[in-house]
C-alpha cells in the first residue's frame, strides 16, 4: 500500500498542470514563477509542490488562505513582490513550511494573526520592508523559529513581550533600523537566543534593562549607535562572550561597566572617541579589546589601563594618537616610563545619562475600554465613542482608539500619558486636530490618522510631541501638503500622505522636515513638483509617487537628494524620458519603478549616470519598442520587461545579446515584426540576419565556455536562481 500511495503521489505531481508563466520541476517538486506580472497567487500550482519561488511579481496583498491549495510547501520565496499587507491568516495551512522569505517588499505593520499557522517555520526573512511597528503576539505562533531577520526596516520602538512565543529563536537581526526606544521586557521571552544584532540604530544609551533578560546570549552587536557612555554595571548578560560597540560615539567607559558579564572575552571599541580607558577590573575574563581608530592619549593618565592590560594578560589592539612623540605606537609596545604627564588634559567624562523615572502604573481604565498592565496597552477600538476617554494608566505605551466617532481631537486630549509611544486614531471621523491636541505626549513615536476627514493641519497641533517619527495621514481629504505643519517635528522620519487629493508639491510644503527619510505620496493627483519642494528633506531615502498625474520625471526636484535609494514613478502618464533625467540621484539610486506608465520613448542617454548600484528596475507594461543600453547595470537582481512590444530587428541586437548573458528572467517579448510576434527576445531568430551576428554568437555556440541557447542549457541556468533564493540569505 505504501508503494502504491507513493506512486500515486508522484503521478499526481507529473500530471499536474503548470500555471503560466511558471516553470515546474516535477522531479524535485519545485515551481518557479519569477519576475512575472502575476497579481494574485496562482490557484493551479500542483498540490504536492514543496518549493515555490514567486520573486519579482506584484501581489500587493497576501489574502487569507492564499496557499491552502499547496499544503506541502516547505520553502516559499516572495521577495520583491510589492507586498504591502499580510492579511490575518495569509499563511494558514502551511504547517510544513520551514523557510519564508518576504524581503524587499513594502510591509508596514505586522498584526497578531498575520503569521498564523506557521508552527514549523524555522527561518523568517523580513529584511528591507518598511515595518514601523510590531504588535505583541505577531510571532506567537512561530514556536519553531530559529532565525528572525528584521534588518533594514523602519522600527523605532520595541514594546514589552513583542517576541513572545519564540521559544527556540537563536538569532534576532534588528540591524539598520532607527531603534531608540526598547521596552524593559522587549526581550523577556527569548530563552534560547544566542545572537542579537542591534547595530546601525539610534540607541543613545546601552539598553541594559532590556538586555538583562538575555541570559543565554553569547554575541551582542551594538556598533554604529550614538552611544556616548557605558555606565557602571550597565550590562548584565551572564553568557555574553563577544560585544561589539564599534563606530559609536563613546567618550568614556566606567571601570565596572562589564562586571555583571563575567564570560566576556572580546570587546570591540574601534572607531570611537575614546582618549583613554580605566582598568576594566570588573571584566575578569576579558582576553582581547580592540581600540583601533580612537584618539588615544598615551600620557601618564593611561598608565593604569596599560598596567592592567599587562597584569590581566589582555591583548589590546590600537595605537597612540598623542602625544606627538608616541603617535602611531601600538599600545602593547609602550613602557610605563614613556607615558609621561603633559599639559594635555583629556576632556571631562560625560555624566552618566540619568534614567527618567517611570510614570507610576495604575489599575484604572476608562469604562468600555480594556487595559493590559502586562503589555502597557489600552484599547477602546470600535467602541462607538464620541469623545476621547481619559484616565488611562500613566504607563500606557500603546493606545488603540480606532473606529470611533470623535470628529475632533481637542487640546490636551491625552493627559498624563508621558510614556505613550504609539497612538492609533484610524477611522474615527476626525476633521480637526486642534492646537495642543498632543501636548504632553513626550514619548510619542507613532501617530496613525488613516481613514479620517482631515484637510488641513497646523504646526501647533504637534506641539508637545517632539519625538514623533512616524505620521500616517493616508486616505484623508488633503488637497495639498499642509505647508509648515512639520516645523515642530525635528525627528519625523516617515510621512504617509497616500490616497489623498494632493495636486502639487510646492516650495515650503516640507519646511522643517529635515530628518525625513521616507515620503509616501502614492495615489494622489500630483501634476507638478516645484524644483525646491523637496529641498528641506535632504536625507530622503524613499520617494513614492506612484499613481499620480506627472507627465515628466521631476528631475529638478531631485537635486540635492544625495541619499535617495528608491524612486517609484509607476502609473504616471509619462510618455517620454529625455537624457539624464536621473542624474541628480545617479550616485545613490538602487530601486527604480517605471512600470505601467504608457511610456513610448526612452532617449539613448536617459539612464546616464546609473550603473552598478541599481539593484531593481521595473519597466513592464509600457509601449516603447526599444530601450537604451543597460550594459553597465551589473548589480541587477530584478529586471522586469514584460508586456513591452519590442521591435525585434537589428537595432535590438545589443539588448538580445545582453539579456542572453543575464542570469535573470526578464520576460522580454517581441511585438514585431509579424514573424517574431509573441517570441521571447532571447529566442527570436530575426537577429540571425543582422551584420556581425556570427562574431557575437560564436562563443555562445560553445556550451563549454558559456551558456548556449539550447534547451538543456536554459534549464540549467534557470535552476540556479531558486537555489540561492531558498537556501542563502544575505549576510
Amino acid at each position: 500500500w505504501g508503494l502504491l500511495l507513493l506512486a500515486a503521489a508522484l503521478g499526481g505531481v507529473a500530471a499536474a498542470r503548470c500555471p503560466a508563466p511558471c516553470v515546474c520541476d516535477n522531479l524535485r517538486a519545485h515551481v518557479l514563477c519569477l519576475n512575472g506580472s502575476l497579481v494574485a497567487i496562482p490557484d493551479t500550482i500542483p498540490e504536492l509542490t514543496k518549493k515555490l519561488d514567486l520573486r519579482g511579481n506584484s501581489f500587493s496583498v497576501i489574502p487569507a488562505g492564499a496557499f491552502l491549495a499547496t499544503p506541502y510547501l516547505t520553502h516559499l520565496d516572495l521577495q520583491h513582490c510589492k507586498v504591502e499587507r499580510l492579511e490575518e491568516g495569509a499563511f494558514r495551512g502551511l504547517g510544513r513550511l520551514v523557510y519564508l522569505n518576504l524581503a524587499s517588499n513594502s510591509i508596514a505593520l505586522l498584526y497578531q494573526e498575520s503569521l498564523d499557522g506557521l508552527f514549523s517555520l524555522q527561518q523568517l526573512i523580513l529584511e528591507g520592508n518598511r515595518i514601523e511597528e510590531i504588535q505583541p503576539g505577531a510571532f506567537g505562533h512561530l514556536g519553531s523559529l530559529t532565525v528572525l531577520d528584521l534588518r533594514a526596516n523602519a522600527l523605532v520602538y520595541l514594546p514589552d513581550m513583542v517576541f513572545q512565543g519564540l521559544q527556540v529563536l537563536r538569532w534576532l537581526r534588528l540591524s539598520h533600523n532607527t531603534l531608540h526606544v526598547l521596552g524593559s521586557e522587549a526581550f523577556a521571552a527569548l530563552p534560547a537566543l544566542r545572537r542579537l544584532s542591534l547595530d546601525h540604530n539610534e540607541l543613545q544609551a546601552l539598553p541594559g534593562e532590556a538586555l538583562a533578560r538575555l541570559d543565554g546570549a553569547t554575541r551582542l552587536d551594538l556598533g554604529h549607535n550614538p552611544i556616548t557612555y557605558v555606565a557602571e554595571e550597565a550590562l548584565a548578560m551572564a553568557s555574553l562572550r563577544h560585544l561589539f560597540l564599534d563606530h559609536a560615539s563613546l567618550q568614556d567607559v566606567a571601570p565596572d561597566a562589564f562586571a555583571l558579564s563575567p564570560q566576556l572575552r572580546m570587546l570591540d571599541l574601534r572607531e570611537n572617541q575614546l582618549q583613554g580607558l580605566p582598568p576594566l577590573a570588573g571584566a575578569g575574563g576579558l582576553a582581547r579589546v580592540s581600540l583601533h581608530g580612537n584618539p588615544l592619549l598615551c600620557s601618564c593618565l593611561l598608565r593604569p589601563f596599560r598596567n592592567w592590560l599587562a597584569r590581566a594578560r589582555v591583548q589590546a589592539e590600537g595605537a597612540c594618537a598623542a602625544p606627538p612623540a608616541l603617535r602611531g605606537r601600538p599600545l602593547d609596545s609602550l613602557k610605563p616610563p614613556e607615558m609621561r604627564c603633559s599639559r594635555l588634559r583629556p576632556p571631562p567624562s560625560p555624566t552618566t545619562p540619568s534614567e527618567q523615572p517611570r510614570a507610576a502604573g495604575s489599575t484604572r481604565c476608562p469604562r468600555g475600554c480594556v487595559c493590559s498592565p502586562d503589555f502597557h496597552h489600552g484599547s477602546c477600538a470600535n467602541g462607538n465613542l464620541q469623545e476621547i476617554p481619559r484616565d488611562f494608566p500613566g504607563d500606557t505605551r500603546l493606545l488603540d482608539l480606532r473606529q470611533n466617532t470623535f470628529r475632533t481631537v481637542p487640546p490636551d486630549a491625552f493627559p498624563g500619558l508621558k510614556e505613550l509611544v504609539s497612538l492609533h486614531l484610524q477611522s474615527c471621523g476626525i476633521r480637526a486636530l486642534q492646537p495642543g491636541a498632543l501636548r504632553g505626549l513626550d514619548s510619542l513615536v507613532y501617530l496613525y490618522l488613516t481613514d479620517n476627514h482631515l484637510s488641513t493641519l497646523a504646526a501647533a497641533a504637534f506641539e508637545g510631541a517632539p519625538q514623533l517619527a512616524y505620521l500616517d495621514l493616508d486616505r484623508n481629504a488633503f488637497t495639498r501638503v499642509p505647508a509648515g505643519a512639520f516645523q515642530l517635528l525635528p525627528n519625523l522620519i516617515s510621512l504617509h500622505l497616500q490616497h489623498n487629493a494632493i495636486g502639487e508639491l510646492a516650495e515650503g510644503d516640507l519646511a522643517g522636515a529635515r530628518g525625513l527619510r521616507w515620503l509616501y505620496l502614492t495615489g494622489n493627483a500630483i501634476r507638478h513638483i516645484a524644483p525646491a519642494a523637496l529641498a528641506p528633506a535632504k536625507m530622503l531615502e524613499k520617494l513614492q509617487l506612484e499613481g499620480n498625474q506627472l507627465v515628466e520625471v521631476p528631475t529638478a526636484a531631485l537635486r540635492g537628494l544625495s541619499a535617495l535609494s528608491e524612486l517609484k514613478l509607476s502609473r504616471n502618464p509619462i510618455k517620454r524620458m529625455g537624457d539624464g533625467v536621473f542624474l541628480p540621484v545617479a550616485s545613490s539610486l538602487q530601486h527604480l519603478y517605471l512600470d505601467n506608465m504608457g511610456l513610448e520613448q526612452i532617449s539613448p542617454r536617459a539612464f546616464a549616470g546609473l550603473g552598478p548600484k541599481i539593484r531593481s528596475l521595473y519597466l513592464e507594461s509600457n509601449k516603447m519598442s526599444n530601450i537604451p543600453s543597460m550594459s553597465n547595470f551589473t548589480g541587477l537582481e530584478i529586471l522586469n520587461l514584460q508586456d513591452v512590444p519590442f521591435h525585434c530587428d537589428c537595432q535590438l541586437l545589443p539588448l538580445h545579446r545582453w539579456i542572453n548573458k543575464l542570469n535573470l528572467r526578464v520576460g522580454a517579448t517581441c511585438g514585431s515584426p509579424p514573424e517574431a510576434r509573441g517570441l521571447k527576445v532571447k529566442l527570436s531568430t530575426t537577429f540571425q540576419t543582422c551584420p556581425g551576428w556570427g562574431r557575437g554568437e560564436a562563443r555562445a555556440a560553445n556550451p563549454e565556455k558559456t551558456a548556449a541557447a539550447s534547451k538543456p542549457s536554459k534549464k540549467k541556468r534557470s535552476g540556479k536562481s531558486p537555489a540561492r533564493g531558498f537556501n542563502k540569505s544575505r549576510a
